[in-house]
């Protein structure tokens, strides 16, 4: 039921914003995430969703503005602020990560280049690029050398997504036995 409700939740459009399922923000709330610099979308101030943006340009991930019911319990409210710490914890690694990778191979090609005694752009003003063989070393020394950050990363988003499972299980449990009592209460009226 509950999965049918999140694949019924969202819709591409291209020229609209992602809608995803079950949870949304006051509109007090959504204008403090706003003002955020990163964030370069707002839903509007009547969404009862959550929202989810365009990629962000140093992680490439899709930034989520979380909808807050009105009246979200606390288990509700643990739920959202871990996938909230998730989110974010998935932005840092990424972008940094991002950001190594580029720099890491500017410099590899530079230094390639160089050896070769040549220039990084050619006489054509184009940039000039190596081969692919050339670039599986840099892959494959990148990988090596970022092994244990990304073994220790997995760890971590696995232990953070079964604590969001368990507690999305508890929700669920709860809005579950909260519906019975409401139907055993009208069915006996």
């Amino acid at each position: 039921m509950a999965v049918a409700r999140v694949l019924r939740g969202g819709c591409y459009c291209p020229c609209r914003l992602l809608s995803s399922a079950s949870s949304g923000r006051p509109a007090a709330e959504r204008r403090e995430r706003q003002d955020n610099p990163g964030l370069r979308f707002s839903p509007p101030a009547h969404s009862r969703r959550d929202w989810i943006g365009p990629p962000d340009k140093h992680s490439n991930l899709r930034p989520v503005i979380f909808y807050v019911p009105p009246e979200e319990s606390p288990l509700e409210r643990r739920l959202r602020e871990a996938r909230q710490e998730a989110q974010a914890c998935d932005q840092r690694f990424w972008a940094g990560h991002n950001r190594a990778f580029s720099r890491e191979k500017e410099e590899f090609i530079f230094s390639r280049l160089k050896a070769k005694g040549l220039e990084m752009r050619d006489e054509t003003g184009q940039k000039a690029t190596l081969n692919a063989e050339e670039m599986a070393d840099f892959y494959k020394d990148f990988l090596s050398k970022n092994f244990r950050k990304h073994v220790q990363y997995n760890r971590d988003w696995y232990k953070r997504n079964f604590t969001i499972t368990f507690l999305m299980g508890q929700v669920a449990l709860v809005r579950a036995l909260r519906w019975l009592r409401w139907k055993k209460k009208n069915v006996g009226s």
